[in-house]
């Protein structure tokens, strides 16, 4: 399975990082999520159906920005 790696901004709390991996387990083809609280790094697991954009889309339309 392919793996994205990709920062996401403002990350604050748990309920924050809670709500980014939701939006990106919703996603279809999704096998693993893992989030940094301090850092904002994100890695997700994904089949080769998901794209990076579809992710970021995904991210984005929770609330929160991608660099």
């Amino acid at each position: 399975m392919p793996t994205t790696t990709l920062t996401v901004v403002a990350i604050q709390s748990e309920d924050c990082m809670r709500t980014v991996m939701n939006a990106i387990q919703d996603l279809p083809g999704i096998g693993y999520v893992e989030v940094s609280p301090e850092t904002g790094e994100t890695t997700i697991e994904h089949s080769p159906l998901v794209s990076e954009g579809d992710i970021r889309a995904a991210i984005e339309d929770a609330g929160y920005a991608t660099r």
